[in-house]
């Protein structure tokens, strides 16, 4: 397929549930152009809206689109994976120890250290920027006078979505404003 006007690299679309909302927030749910286009062609999606660029073959023309709909709700699982990146998630990407905000500087503590018997669960770890980490060491909380500000616990689908929306990503196309609920202004 050829194409028309830009490089369709740089159109991502916007992948909804069949109820219209963001299959997730962060990482926003984004298919590249070529997974978009096999869903429509396999009648999978519904396309919402479209890209100006067009692809286009021998025979066959068609607008990249920028916005596809599930044709079938996919349900979210209720108890979602732990993973380090979901317990920074459920943490704010801030750590729990001294409030610092950011991604690069965080890493997991065991609120309960492991060489006292705790475990690695949702409910024993937490987002810790090094510094903190280091300075708690293998030391219970109140040995080191270090609390977490908030309780570990178990998150589900629901609220890391919630949390995903506090944390746009950097690119976002106009003809996703309708199905995106930050509190900003996008650029045109």
């Amino acid at each position: 397929m050829g194409m028309m006007m830009s490089n369709p690299e740089t159109c991502p679309a916007l992948v909804l549930n069949a109820d219209f909302r963001p299959l997730s927030y962060h990482p926003l749910s984004l298919w590249h152009w070529q997974d978009a286009l096999k869903a429509v062609f396999l009648d999978r999606v519904d396309v919402v809206a479209e890209y100006d660029n067009v692809v286009r073959s021998s025979s066959f023309e068609m607008k990249l689109p920028s916005v596809i709909a599930l044709r079938t709700y996919v349900n979210h699982a209720r108890n979602p994976a732990f993973t380090r990146f979901n317990v920074f998630l459920r943490d704010s990407f801030t750590c729990q120890y001294c409030g610092v905000v950011g991604r690069e500087l965080l890493t997991f503590d065991h609120v309960i250290p492991r060489n006292r018997g705790g475990k690695t669960t949702w409910e024993n770890i937490v987002a810790a920027c090094s510094p903190c980490n280091l300075k708690k060491g293998g030391r219970m909380p109140k040995d080191a006078k270090m609390h977490p500000a908030q309780t570990p616990h178990r998150p589900n689908m629901y609220e890391l979505n919630d949390r995903g929306r506090a944390f746009p990503p950097n690119y976002l196309h106009e003809s996703w404003q309708d199905y995106l609920y930050w509190d900003i202004e996008l650029e045109p």
